[in-house]
């Protein structure tokens, strides 16, 4: 495990001489400084990962040192100590930028819990920064495979776009990745650091969906016991994605328009509008022109939407992308699963080659897990493959179209397989 470096600053010669003893026992490596100017130097001659600060020193004190610290953006953890501290002074310390606050005199078990609990917060920092470092990798079209040209175009324009924050409505069928491609519009974009919030229209009832996406106030209908912020207020300087866009109902349409035309956004029971920073992309499987024109959409708010439009073809349109998406989920399952498993013969391939995939890349995915599971050998093979994937009828489908119509004898054959 790495050495933890630790600067103490404290006027006391005495206090620093415990500190250094107590600390370089527990594996610490420790420097330590008399003042400020001193700390200064320190900390250009090197990183800390702890610093223990004394409040009450001559010249400059801790807290205008905390607040230098703030200012430059040092990374190191900062604990404050005085023997002359009152709660107003630790409350200051915490808004400066302080971890903790601990009063002299003190244990030495006192001040070693307290860097435990400080250490636990920086690995879990580390952790999600780690995990948010993870996330732009798999989502900056390393999880969207395809060599076609039809999916060639669509990186360059994911590329091209991906950095404006006029809206994007990613046109589709089911399946075929319309929330990773927003998530790779996200990841790419300045607004990476930001929140990504998905919302999927379709499947919130109408007369919830205002308050999942505005947001309602404290007893603003009779279950709104506490405040609730909304969508578009979490994804504030992020993005908001909302998937099945064209399932909204007319009034919905209304609220989503005006949010998309004043910038700002209103809590169901509020009095006061809210600014949000948010940009908007919309998935649909739906020919919202179509929809348009027969009077179920909005024409506003379609355009508001169609600033950038972006179609992902069908899985059946790229054929080419088969083998590479194979091999791609072979590799993702076998790390998922813990398998090891070297490919697919070329019985399987062609098999999945001459298949519509009507469910598109995700129907693709979930057969190669399933098959994968299921395979004995280490390779997949034609008989790991989902039934209608070689063209053969499951049993209750036979049942249902077989000479005999049988509903109870179907059911049963269903409830079997």
């Amino acid at each position: 495990m790495e050495t933890k470096k630790i600067l103490v600053v404290d006027d006391e010669e005495s206090m620093r001489h415990m500190l250094s003893l107590i600390l370089k026992r527990e594996g610490y490596e420790v420097l330590t400084a008399g003042e400020g100017k001193e700390a200064l130097a320190l900390l250009e001659g090197g990183l800390f990962d702890f610093i223990l600060l004394d409040v009450v020193m001559p010249g400059m004190d801790g807290l205008e040192l905390l607040k230098w610290f703030r200012d430059r953006k040092v990374e190191a953890t900062v604990i404050m100590m005085s023997a002359h501290g009152n709660l107003e002074t630790a409350v200051e310390a915490m808004k400066a930028g302080a971890y903790d606050y601990v009063s002299k005199p003190f244990k030495p078990d006192e001040i070693l819990l307290t860097l435990r609990k400080a250490e636990e917060r920086e690995n879990l920092r580390k952790e999600n920064q780690r995990l948010r470092q993870e996330v732009r990798r798999d989502y900056s079209f390393g999880n969207i495979v395809g060599k076609s040209a039809r999916m060639l175009q669509v990186f360059e324009t994911i590329k091209r776009i991906s950095d404006y924050k006029a809206s994007v409505l990613i046109l589709g069928e089911s399946g075929t990745g319309k929330e990773m491609v927003a998530r790779a519009l996200h990841y790419n974009s300045s607004r990476a650091n930001g929140p990504f919030v998905a919302v999927n229209c379709g499947a919130i009832p109408e007369t919830l969906l205002e308050s999942e996406l505005f947001g309602h106030e404290r007893g603003a209908f009779t279950d709104a016991k506490k405040e609730k912020r909304g969508s578009f207020e979490m994804a504030h300087q992020g993005t908001l994605f909302l998937d099945e866009v064209g399932e909204t109902s007319p009034p919905a349409q209304v609220k989503l328009l005006r949010a998309l035309q004043e910038g700002e956004v209103k809590r169901v029971g509020g009095e006061h509008p809210l600014f949000v920073d948010v940009r908007i992309i919309a998935a649909t499987v739906k020919d919202l022109g179509r929809a348009v024109a027969e009077g179920k959409f909005r024409e506003d708010l379609f355009y508001r939407l169609n600033v950038l439009p972006l179609h992902l073809p069908p899985l059946r349109e790229r054929k080419e992308d088969i083998p590479l998406l194979v091999e791609h989920f072979i590799q993702k399952f076998n790390q998922q699963h813990r398998l090891n498993l070297q490919g697919i013969t070329e019985s399987a391939l062609a098999r999945l080659l001459e298949y519509p995939w009507p469910g598109n890349v995700r129907e693709l995915e979930n057969s190669i897990e399933r098959a994968m599971i299921l395979t004995l050998g280490d390779k997949i093979d034609s008989d790991a493959l989902p039934s209608e994937v070689l063209g053969e009828r499951a049993p209750w489908k036979r049942e249902i179209w077989g000479e005999e119509l049988s509903i109870k004898k179907a059911s049963r054959v269903m409830e079997k397989e």
